[in-house]
């Protein structure tokens, strides 16, 4: 009888199969498994020195009345002239430095532009006359405070300001010369600005101020040099402009670390 046999050499058939098995399978590394790494933005930094141009339009709004002291006017002491808006084109650059905290910027920065904002009316107490204005130039000194998202950023400013005018009279005949007079007036201003980052270090922003320059008495001369006229002269100036920022180091954005 050979079944015994068999069933015998059956058994040790398999017991060296799993016996195989079992050592093949403690030759394998133990499995391990890994994390996915974690998802992080990079986050664009507003920090360091900036340089860079501008230019756009501006109106500034003049009124004029005659001074107390306007030698020889007589019944016309006190009154008003008239007012009217110096329009024209500007532009420039700008200096100025940023440091950010979390998703707050703040800065300082210094501008200055070449201005042709002109305008002109006709003297209300004198239809025989007009009164002309310019504004050659403007200078801009300010502090900043803004919140980015990113590399959008939108900010707020003020400071001082100081404008140089140029004011004179002409017949209205003929156009001819009565008299003139220049000045450089120092006031305040408030801005609002929208600036986007498009590279690590280029950014593009339009920007709106309003200027406070006040009244001023002006003396008004002659051809020859005297002071034949004064006028007390209110003025304030809107501009718009759109800039082009490039800033200094950093080298690229931050990554933030979650």
């Amino acid at each position: 009888m050979q079944k015994p046999n068999l069933i015998i050499s059956a058994t040790l058939v398999v017991g060296a199969v799993l016996g195989i098995g079992a050592a093949t399978a403690a030759d394998l590394p133990a499995r391990t498994y890994t994390k996915a790494p974690t998802m992080v933005a990079a986050v664009y930094d507003w920090s360091g020195f900036y340089i860079g141009a501008n230019g756009g339009w501006g109106s500034s709004r003049k009124c004029w009345d005659i001074n107390a002291n306007n030698p020889g006017v007589g019944p016309f002491i006190g009154q008003a002239e008239g007012c009217h808006d110096a329009t024209g084109g500007a532009a420039g650059g700008q200096v100025g430095y940023r440091w950010q905290s979390s998703a707050w910027v703040f800065g300082v920065e210094a501008q200055g532009d070449w201005a042709n904002l002109r305008g002109s009316s006709i003297s209300a107490l004198n239809p025989g006359a007009i009164d002309q204005t310019k504004v050659s130039a403007f200078g801009l000194f300010t502090g900043q405070v803004g919140y980015a998202w990113n590399n959008t950023l939108f900010y707020l400013k003020g400071g001082a300001a100081v404008t140089s005018d140029r004011y004179d009279h002409f017949f209205t005949a003929g156009n001819v010369f009565v008299n003139g007079g220049n000045e450089n007036r120092w006031g305040g201003v408030i801005g609002v600005g929208l600036e986007y980052g498009f590279t690590p270090n280029w950014s593009a922003a339009v920007e709106y101020d309003h200027m406070f320059m006040g009244d001023r008495i002006v003396d008004f001369r002659s051809a020859l040099g005297t002071i034949t006229d004064q006028d007390r002269i209110r003025q304030n100036v809107d501009l718009i402009t759109v800039r082009l920022n490039y800033r200094f180091g950093g080298g690229g954005p931050v990554v933030a670390r979650y």
